[in-house]
């Protein structure tokens, strides 16, 4: 099924330039140099009207969200965006409200804030808010882009709980069923500032056929039609590929106990690398061998 619109998922922290300043200008260079080429203008170019795009900030995963949804209104307005605003979303009755689905259906873009990811599935999951996200993702010419929780909770399954230092002992890592607008992959984010490879590690082992993709912070992936993958902003995606796995121990130790895997292949990406989710194939932007 050919999917129209696109998805960009981000690890967190995006540098979208400290908008708390008190001289915003004079900092512009120090604070802004990520608006140039970075993924905040990224979202805007790769949508259908570039400036132009409705745009609603989804603070919903964030215990602090009238903190947060301004700092974005603010970034996207310092990039000449002209029609943005924040969509509040704190109760799953919000999320059946007729004047929040007519902003929805209406958005050519929907930015997701971070916070805790199952905040989005247990307060968006199943309502018409989710139905109309998952109907626009598909048939339209529309972008739901997503930074940390709002990474995470992209996917079918996403991890929702787990100890990074103790991410490769049985049990540790909690899954639960996310927003569901891509299938085949577990999305992890913060990924190497927060070391969570393990967590990635344990996901993939339990379900191989699932591809892991951590992400790192100002570090995202452009997915059009569910299957290119690109790498965008200023750090490393990396991908856990689980389908040439040989041995593992992981239904013969008790819970707590240490994880063995054998031939877990894993892949580093950087900006402009390619990945196809179809073919298992990466392209190398600035190949060694080419």
């Amino acid at each position: 099924m050919n999917i129209l619109g696109k998805l960009i998922i981000i690890g967190g922290a995006v540098d979208k330039g400290s908008f708390t300043e008190t001289d915003l200008d004079k900092n512009a260079n120090t604070n802004l140099n990520f608006f140039e080429t970075g993924i905040l203008k990224r979202i805007l170019n790769e949508s259908k009207y570039k400036e132009e795009s409705r745009i609603e900030i989804v603070t919903t995963a964030s215990v602090i969200p009238r903190e947060i949804g301004p700092e974005y209104v603010k970034a996207f307005t310092y990039l000449n965006a002209k029609n943005v605003d924040i969509l509040t979303i704190e109760r799953r009755e919000q999320a059946a409200d007729l004047e929040v689905l007519a902003r929805l259906k209406a958005a050519d873009i929907v930015m997701f804030t971070g916070g805790d990811q199952l905040r989005l599935s247990s307060i968006l999951g199943g309502t018409p808010f989710h139905d109309m996200l998952l109907d626009k993702y598909h048939n339209e010419e529309f972008i739901y882009a997503g930074t940390s929780a709002g990474a995470a909770a992209a996917s079918n399954n996403m991890i929702y709980q787990g100890s990074s230092s103790e991410a490769l002992l049985k049990g540790e890592v909690k899954i639960a069923s996310g927003l569901g607008l891509i299938d085949g992959v577990i999305i992890d984010t913060h990924f190497v500032q927060r070391g969570r490879i393990g967590r990635l590690f344990q996901a993939v082992v339990g379900n191989p056929r699932v591809l892991g993709i951590g992400l790192g912070e100002d570090t995202g992936l452009l997915i059009t039609n569910n299957k290119e993958m690109e790498a965008i902003g200023s750090g490393l995606v990396i991908l856990v590929d689980g389908r040439e796995i040989k041995d593992t121990n992981l239904t013969k130790v008790e819970l707590g106990q240490p994880i063995s895997i054998s031939h877990l292949v894993t892949h580093v990406m950087s900006k402009f690398d390619t990945y196809n989710l179809d073919t298992h194939k990466m392209h190398i932007q600035s190949s060694h061998y080419l």
